[in-house]
């Protein structure tokens, strides 16, 4: 029914033939992942400055040293399911009624925001296969 509706609303608003709509969340599933690794625990710059505001932001003192959770949820998890636009909107707002703090004020994870999405998405993913990662040389 939600394909249906969206179908719809494409055919509506667009113009999008069924063929086009239903074709979207393929092309989603075959974009490439937002990061590179290499032997699990190497990753491209961009990735490790994702790694690097995870670190300054001490994320880990609520999701886990390996962000498995804690008393906050565990992101490997939950980024098999929330969408970027998802995950960007609860680290920018919060989710001050689950104890999770706005982070929107944060310069270091507001202008790193794509690159943490992306080391998280890697440990969701199981590309990263450890927590602490180096930099591909």
């Amino acid at each position: 029914m939600k394909i249906r509706l969206s179908t719809l609303g494409l055919l509506l608003l667009g113009g999008a033939t069924q063929a086009q709509a239903q074709a979207a969340p393929d092309a989603a599933a075959s974009a490439p992942p937002p990061y590179t690794v290499q032997d699990g625990y190497k990753v491209d710059t961009e990735t490790m400055k994702g790694f690097r505001a995870w670190r300054a932001a001490a994320c880990d003192r609520c999701h886990g040293a390996n962000q498995e959770g804690m008393v906050g949820p565990s992101l490997v998890a939950a980024l098999k399911t929330l969408t970027k636009e998802e995950f960007v909107k609860v680290v920018t707002n919060g989710r001050l009624e689950k104890g999770m703090q706005s982070f929107g004020n944060s310069p270091v994870v507001m202008n790193n925001m794509d690159q943490l999405y992306a080391y998280l998405k890697g440990r969701s993913d199981g590309a990263i296969t450890r927590a602490k990662v180096e930099e591909i040389k």
